[in-house]
């Protein structure tokens, strides 16, 4: 923690102060003089300390506040040197529904647990994929944020990019397209401890592999957690009215538990977020880090120098009328 001046020069305002204190003095001389002449008693010294006081100290506040002063403070980044995550966020139709028009998406409530469960490991290196009927990257597992908030918000969107093949139905998931994610390099080749989160629907194409636990256990092997977005009263609407191609599957979560079990994962409902937060730390356990870096924070002191200037003065005009 380091304390700098930005103006340091300004602090000479609190000169300033000398005009009130010399002022203060010339008109306690003058009623020294007129008490001598009057035979008056002199006032308790009390009734000047509090005024002097108060005029310093409002002075001083304001000089510091003019030299705006910044406390900076150096924090270490520590990064897993042995683990990575990767968020794959369902792009397909179907997670445009909702519960209302003015209601959030599936998708909308979808990028924000992401955020949510990529703040919950700061730790380990985190990416984005897009999941369709095909998994594609956003973003390889990074331990900066700032990237993963961009591409969170830029990039992740309906059918961005879409399906490889053109269906007319608004179901084209496919859930066994994460098999790419174990086979086509999502993950650095030091990266021992591998995470695959998965936010969708669940509302996916029927499978035509079998061997998916066979991928996803292959060493060092991935461990699932797969997050469904979900309810069955929500439609997709076209301006105000819902669109009537489209109905929720009910079958959805029977889907999801089916393919959690085939690749060894677990899989949770959006209102089970902190058990999945649980489930992705106990999968990733813990191991060694290493220092990538430092960043530096400011805090600038001046606006509440300034205002902490105001609180003498008011006790000075506050004891001027008693």
């Amino acid at each position: 923690m380091a304390l700098t001046f930005l103006s340091p020069a300004a602090a000479l305002i609190v000169v300033s102060c000398c005009f009130p204190l010399v002022a203060l003095h010339r008109v306690r001389s003058k009623g020294r003089r007129t008490r001598l002449a009057l035979a008056l008693p002199e006032p308790r010294r009390r009734w000047y300390v509090l005024p002097i006081a108060a005029l310093v100290t409002a002075a001083t506040l304001v000089g510091l506040a003019a030299a705006q002063p910044v406390v900076q403070f150096d924090r270490t980044t520590r990064v897993r040197t042995d683990a990575e995550a990767i968020i794959a966020i369902d792009t397909t139709r179907s997670m445009l529904a909702r519960q209302g028009r003015r209601e959030p998406t599936r998708l909308a409530r979808a990028k924000a647990a992401a955020l949510d469960l990529r703040q919950a490991i700061p730790t380990v290196p985190v990416g984005i994929a897009s999941m369709t009927d095909r998994t594609l990257p956003y973003l390889f597992p990074s331990r900066d944020e700032d990237p993963f908030r961009a591409t969170l918000k830029r990039a992740v969107g309906i059918e961005n990019p879409p399906p490889s093949q053109s269906l007319i139905s608004s179901r084209v998931t496919r859930l066994e397209s994460l098999a790419s994610v174990a086979t086509q390099g999502f993950y650095s080749p030091r990266a021992r401890e591998r995470v695959l989160v998965v936010l969708t629907d669940g509302e996916s194409l029927a499978p035509t592999k079998a061997n998916l636990d066979a991928i996803f256990a292959q060493p060092p092997g991935i461990r699932t957690v797969l997050v469904q977005f979900w309810h069955a009263g929500e439609r997709i609407y076209i301006g105000r009215l819902p669109e009537s191609g489209y109905r929720p599957d009910p079958t959805a979560r029977a889907t999801l538990d089916r393919f959690a079990s085939e690749v060894g994962g677990v899989a949770f409902g959006e209102s089970q977020l902190g058990e999945a937060k649980r489930a992705i730390h106990e999968d990733l356990g813990s191991g060694p880090t290493v220092v990538r870096g430092q960043t530096r924070d400011h805090v600038a002191l001046a606006p509440y120098l300034a205002g902490a200037a105001f609180f003498p003065l008011v006790l000075l005009l506050w004891r001027r009328d008693r």
